[in-house]
């Protein structure tokens, strides 16, 4: 029997294997409300040596078959618009969700073991998915970006946020500037914001319609963090909503709903199991080469505000996350400490005229409110001299890289560093954030519109590339655009505090 849809951690000194059917049956269409872990391979197929080795290209799996198929429709190209109504989600027991990665890999697995102490990693990042009213666009075959990361063959896949638009209606058609047609795949979920349990699900559901990304979670593990838009835009604990659009006004019930759906589609190892506290943020480790954190800049946020409270615990991480996070960083012993932001550091994202969402508030002095936090990690950081650091995000909808330099900045206790941004993997672009001066920021690259929410018809969609040498340790980062394009390229040393 072929182990369908479990995929290992990411252990010391391993690479990813599993197996996995070449079909779309191979992944879920509905929530897996069992949370029963996987079944191991027993039986013969347990006892079997592993596949010889065979070059990276000839690993890939094979598109699914028929085109850009919808759910097992294949779509003609100038059809209508279709509306999709899901059956009531079964509850499964046989084929769970993509798995995180589990501590050891197992035998009988259809992929070749990798068993080096030091090998290359190579893993891709993105976010933000159906957002800003762009769908599965079945005249440009859906998704399309996920069958071009396909390609690349990475270990993993690292989610940066915003993995549904729970709040992002669906319109069958939308008119662009020039004239064209936008048609979505829509279905009932889609048709209104999400309130209900069901609804979550539902746009959860939604996203695995695309006959690319399926093809793509076959193949390729996820790491995912969550933003905003997996609830609502912008939200924060406590918060009670002024929306006509919606009838629960309580933004902690809707959250609670949409982390239940969350974990069933998304079986984050944290989040589920007896005597588990239930959190996203964790740390994943990959070898001696790589140790990634993974934060939640949502769930333990304080209220959006001005930003400007001269003392401020509670902050964008919350108290125990932050010390949870340094912690690890400094008993990480791995040559590369990547940490995965769902929100950028030195970039400005405004939550209406006064309040803020992010980290940055436009003052370009001393640290005051969310930066607090950050000023204390970053001291943390130079302090304990722990080196590789780089940060990762997304959520700006445009890509960017940004150098951190304490000799530009209003607060200077810290070494330098990088931050890079990419996305949107499926959704609108955006033009470009102002920069706050606090930790001294300098755009090195950016490519963004001048006008917001440039569709993907327009505008091809953003994923980032790091590569680690096995040999030199040497990490690479590229800003790729849809396309085959590297837009911009960094490579970092090991070994060093700040870069």
């Amino acid at each position: 029997m072929a182990a369908v849809g479990r995929v290992p951690e990411l252990g010391a000194g391993r690479r990813r294997s599993w197996a996995h059917e070449a079909t779309p049956r191979s992944l879920p269409t509905g929530p897996d409300t069992s949370h029963r872990p996987a079944p191991d391979v027993t039986g013969p197929a347990a006892v079997q040596p592993a596949p010889p080795r065979v070059r990276r290209s000839c690993r890939l799996a094979p598109p699914l078959p028929g085109g850009p198929a919808k759910g097992g429709v294949a779509w003609p190209p100038r059809a209508p618009p279709v509306t999709v109504a899901f059956p009531p989600a079964p509850r499964r027991r046989a084929s769970p969700p993509i798995r995180e990665p589990r501590p050891r890999p197992r035998e009988g697995c259809r992929r070749p073991l990798r068993l080096r102490s030091r090998d290359d990693v190579r893993f891709l990042w993105s976010g933000d998915i159906a957002g800003q009213g762009w769908g599965i666009n079945p005249d440009i075959g859906g998704y399309r970006v996920y069958e071009e990361m396909r390609r690349l063959d990475p270990d993993f896949f690292l989610c940066s946020g915003d993995t549904i638009y729970a709040d992002g209606v669906l319109e069958p058609s939308v008119t662009l500037p020039d004239g064209r047609t936008w048609r979505n795949v829509t279905t009932p979920e889609k048709s209104k914001v999400a309130e209900s349990l069901d609804e979550y699900r539902g746009n959860f559901r939604y996203n695995l319609l695309d006959s690319n990304a399926r093809a793509f979670n076959a193949q390729v593990p996820s790491i995912v963090q969550w933003d905003d838009h997996e609830v609502r835009n912008n939200w924060y604990p406590g918060q009670i909503l002024d929306d006509d659009r919606y009838t629960e006004k309580n933004v902690d019930v809707l959250a609670a709903r949409s982390v239940r759906a969350f974990r069933e589609y998304f079986p984050v190892s944290t989040l589920h199991g007896a005597g588990r506290e239930g959190r996203v943020h964790r740390v994943v480790r990959h070898g001696p080469l790589l140790d990634l954190f993974v934060l939640d800049m949502r769930s333990f946020r304080n209220a959006n505000s001005p930003g400007r409270q001269p003392d401020d615990t509670t902050g964008i991480l919350g108290a125990e996350q932050l010390s949870r996070l340094k912690r690890e960083l400094s008993r990480s012993r791995a040559a590369w400490k990547v940490i995965a932001a769902d929100m950028p550091l030195g970039l400005v994202v405004p939550d209406g005229e006064t309040d803020f969402e992010a980290v940055a508030q436009g003052d370009p002095g001393a640290p005051l409110g969310r930066e607090l936090q950050i000023a204390e990690l970053l001291r943390h950081v130079k302090h304990r001299r722990i080196t590789g650091t780089v940060w990762l995000t997304a959520d700006v909808h445009y890509t960017s890289a940004q150098h951190y330099l304490p000799e530009r900045a209003a607060f200077k206790d810290f070494a330098p560093f990088w931050e890079f941004v990419s996305g949107p993997l499926a959704a609108g672009q955006f033009p470009a954030n102002a920069l706050d001066g606090t930790f001294g920021p300098d755009q090195v690259f950016v490519r963004a519109p001048e006008r917001p929410n440039v569709s993907p018809m327009e505008s091809p969609q953003l994923f980032g590339q790091v590569d680690i040498d096995g040999k030199s340790g040497e990490l690479a980062v590229s800003l790729r655009a849809q396309g085959g394009s590297v837009l911009f390229r960094k490579v970092l040393q090991p070994g060093r505090v700040g870069q």
